[in-house]
């Protein structure tokens, strides 16, 4: 086994020390694999420096955010850490995002920079660099000697979540918060170096950059980062590189099980794989072990975490329902309506904070709050726990069962969907009276997207025109599946639509 120091929790986590501390014990071993080729940590480690060093260039100041919207590569692992090593703010913008989409994002987080592959999408932004001239900028500069200082409590990324306004929310986070998830891990001896991580899913989400990227460089492992992420090309992936981990939403699990071109010796390595990002029928979870030997482990990850907050233990027995314990410097709690804890068994709001005995006490921090939002950052941070908004049950042993998740979120193929953005940009056309987006259980992805429409009196409204105008402005998962055009909506006594009954339409 490799010797390594072991990672100082005396004080807060920042890059710098660690990369240092991986290039240290393992220069030559490769870090990072990708479309564009292979980098040990020293490569790596060099064109992260080379990177803070060409934002200087493109007079990017400390605190400025960088927002990001780049494939699956290496370059976004490297833009993510070379920004944080200008003390600049990572902004993750995922590239399916419709135009509209990508252009709230841009005039609410106002950054100085914008890096893309899309040399002729146009969302507003100030200063505009292509991936090509990126290449050619990071690749003439002079490597940083010393490093800056920063503050690893500071401002670091902020990751856009949906909201029940149907408008982005931006989470802050420090490179702290980021970094500590994965340390733990390491520390607790959940990865190593012999291991080799396969991220599958967009790295623009902070999200996936802490359990792939930021965890990798810590356990001194291997990250393979797939450019596509169809069964037949991942099974490749984990074969050819000798896969051991990876976090996958259940649709892609699902594909893996169901392919005929994917066979039990293609995933032979794969020994810690983990599901999330929806729920995972056990059905599911039974056939991924029958066919491929190992158990996934499910668990419960969300932005504000940065990611888990809890997980399933898989050298337990699984239990149905449930997504796990808490993770040990994280401390949860089923809270009702006045803030205080309610009885095992009983639901209320799933809330967490630092774990506050034992040997991880006070190392969890919580999220920065809301960007540009203080009135909501104070009410979600009140008491120093963050409070999810998502209705869970805690049972005698700790597991953890969500019961509802936020308001009517609908969760496709492990993308979170509000309702609310949909039905605001359906609502925005002239013929639409009222409508009501809910989700429709589905096999494959979870659950699928269907939309109620009742059209303004005296006029006709085609689906065809509404699904265009969903094309124009919603990213291609939140697009409905079906749209149903009705008369007249169920209502409420309240005279609201009643949502639970529309519910049971879509079922029908």
């Amino acid at each position: 086994m490799l010797e390594v120091p072991p990672i100082d929790f005396s004080k807060p986590l920042s890059l710098g020390p660690l990369l240092e501390r991986a290039v240290a014990a393992v220069p030559d071993k490769a870090a990072l694999v990708g479309a564009r080729g292979r980098q040990t940590y020293a490569e790596m480690a060099d064109e992260v420096s080379r990177t803070a060093a060409a934002l200087g260039e493109l007079g990017v100041r400390a605190g400025d955010r960088v927002a990001v919207s780049l494939a699956n590569d290496v370059d976004i692992v490297t833009a993510l850490m070379g920004i944080w090593a200008h003390g600049a703010v990572f902004v993750g913008v995922h590239t399916v995002l419709a135009p509209p989409e990508k252009r709230y994002l841009i005039d609410d987080c106002e950054p100085s920079l914008y890096l893309t592959a899309d040399a002729a999408e146009d969302v507003g932004a100030p200063r505009v660099v292509t991936l090509d001239e990126w290449r050619t900028r990071v690749a003439g500069a002079d490597p940083l000697d010393p490093w800056p200082e920063g503050d690893p409590l500071g401002l670091a990324a902020i990751a856009y979540t949906s909201g029940t306004t149907g408008n982005p929310k931006g989470v802050m986070h420090s490179q702290h918060n980021a970094l500590l998830q994965g340390a733990v891990a390491v520390a607790r001896g959940s990865y190593d170096a012999d291991d080799v991580f396969l991220c599958v899913h967009p790295l623009t989400i902070l999200n996936l950059q802490v359990l792939h990227g930021l965890t990798t460089i810590q356990a001194l492992a291997t990250c393979a980062i797939a450019d596509r992420h169809d069964p037949v090309s991942l099974a490749r992936w984990i074969k050819q590189e000798g896969v051991t981990h990876f976090a996958v939403v259940p649709t892609v699990a699902y594909d893996l099980l169901t392919h005929p071109e994917v066979h039990p010796d293609d995933l032979a390595t794969l020994t810690k794989p983990r599901v999330g990002g929806a729920a995972m029928p056990e059905s599911v979870k039974l056939l991924f072990e029958e066919r491929f030997g190992v158990k996934p482990a499910t668990s419960l990850g969300i932005t504000e975490g940065p990611t888990l907050v809890a997980r399933q233990d898989p050298d337990r027995p699984i239990i149905e329902g449930s997504c796990g314990r808490a993770l040990p410097h994280i401390d949860v709690q089923v809270l009702d309506d006045d803030d205080r804890p309610v009885p095992v068994g009983e639901v209320g709001e799933i809330c967490f904070g630092p774990r506050r005995d034992g040997p991880w006490a006070g190392v969890y921090r919580t999220m920065l709050g809301y960007w540009g939002s203080p009135e909501l950052s104070a009410e979600t941070l009140r008491g120093g726990m963050v409070h999810s908004g998502d209705l869970g049950r805690l049972d005698a042993d700790g597991e953890l069962f969500i019961v509802e998740r936020r308001s009517q979120m609908i969760i496709r193929g492990g993308n979170n969907i509000y309702p609310a953005e949909i039905e605001r940009v359906l609502g925005a056309d002239s013929r639409v009276a009222e409508c009501c987006v809910v989700g429709r259980p589905d096999n494959r992805l979870g659950e699928v997207v269907v939309a109620f429409v009742q059209p303004a009196a005296g006029v006709e409204l085609a689906v065809d025109d509404l699904l265009a105008l969903c094309r124009d402005n919603l990213a291609s998962y939140k697009i409905p599946s079906e749209i149903c055009l009705v008369e007249a909506f169920p209502r409420s006594p309240l005279g609201k639509i009643s949502r639970s009954q529309v519910q049971t339409m879509a079922k029908g």
